[in-house]
């Protein structure tokens, strides 16, 4: 058996280091909203033939486009975002390409998107998160038969969460990474990958104290995690190199997305084992201080 609870000062440790930083940059920098939430136009080109990426950016800045609102979906087709509604930039930007490269390219997409639209959305996003949160933690206090359960898995969620919305604050400030509606999807996929090990964990806990042996909370803990650590990061590694591989060879319009779901699952195996389980610990011996004050 490994004494994972000897080292909970390093757990609290190496989550402040993660953690500090992001909620600096939350708090000091916030996100670079993309068109979903910002409102603007977004266009798809489709080209008939494959042309370099500096003739495309060249292309883009004869009609006043930036390099940075043009991105490759797959094959030759092209994602053109605009914060402002400006469709005969778009449209000039195809011209430009068929006249002067003699490549046919055709406009197949073109969406304004208002930003009443994007707070709307970004606020069903947030009474979602509060929703599920508030759900999984009265779910895991029932299924548990004690709150410190459902507050420990919570406390292990909201640090995922933490550690996602940190780094894409981070990309966005220095990597110029929009936060957009798939954005969104990873934020509330996180939540429910963060809670999947640490019921797994939780359940071996309940069970081993069903025996009645003599031993301490924290050696049934540190039991719990050992049985279930191996478990834990193979299941783990199976998603991470899927979505490495995604990270790799997938389009860019789905690359981010995939890179916050990468980071939460990396965040969730983690805080599995040296998040939720410590946490429990730690409120299960206030609240056993706490009794035997009051006897």
């Amino acid at each position: 058996m490994i004494r994972f609870s000897r080292y909970i000062r390093l757990y609290i440790f190496i989550s402040a280091i993660i953690l500090i930083p992001g909620i600096y940059s939350l708090i000091y920098w916030g996100f670079k909203p993309s068109i979903d939430f910002s409102g603007g136009t977004l266009g798809e080109v489709q080209l008939a033939a494959d042309l370099p990426r500096d003739q495309i950016d060249r292309f883009a800045s004869d009609v006043g486009l930036s390099a940075g609102s043009i991105t490759r979906s797959s094959g030759n087709s092209y994602f053109i975002r605009l914060p402002a509604v400006d469709e005969i930039k778009i449209a000039s930007f195809a011209a430009n390409i068929q006249n002067t490269a003699s490549v046919s390219a055709d406009v197949i997409r073109l969406e304004t998107v208002g930003p009443v639209l994007g707070r709307e959305l970004l606020v069903k996003a947030a009474i979602a998160g509060g929703l599920a949160i508030i759900g999984i933690l009265l779910y895991i206090a029932w299924a548990f038969r004690n709150i410190i359960f459902g507050l420990s898995a919570v406390i292990a969620l909201v640090h995922d969460l933490l550690v996602v919305l940190g780094s894409f604050s981070f990309l966005g400030r220095f990597f110029g990474v929009e936060v957009d509606t798939l954005f969104v999807t990873a934020f509330l996929t996180t939540m429910s990958f963060s809670v999947h090990d640490t019921i797994v964990v939780f359940d071996r806990i309940r069970e081993m104290s069903k025996k009645g042996e003599p031993v301490s909370f924290q050696v049934l803990c540190d039991r719990a995690l050992t049985q279930t650590m191996v478990r834990s990061l193979v299941n783990s590694f199976t998603i991470i190199f899927m979505l490495v591989a995604l990270i790799l060879l997938g389009g860019d319009t789905i690359r981010w997305f995939i890179v916050a779901l990468l980071i939460g699952t990396v965040s969730g195996t983690y805080s599995s084992p040296f998040v939720a389980t410590p946490a429990l610990m730690i409120l299960h011996n206030l609240v056993e201080n706490y009794r035997r004050s009051t006897k």
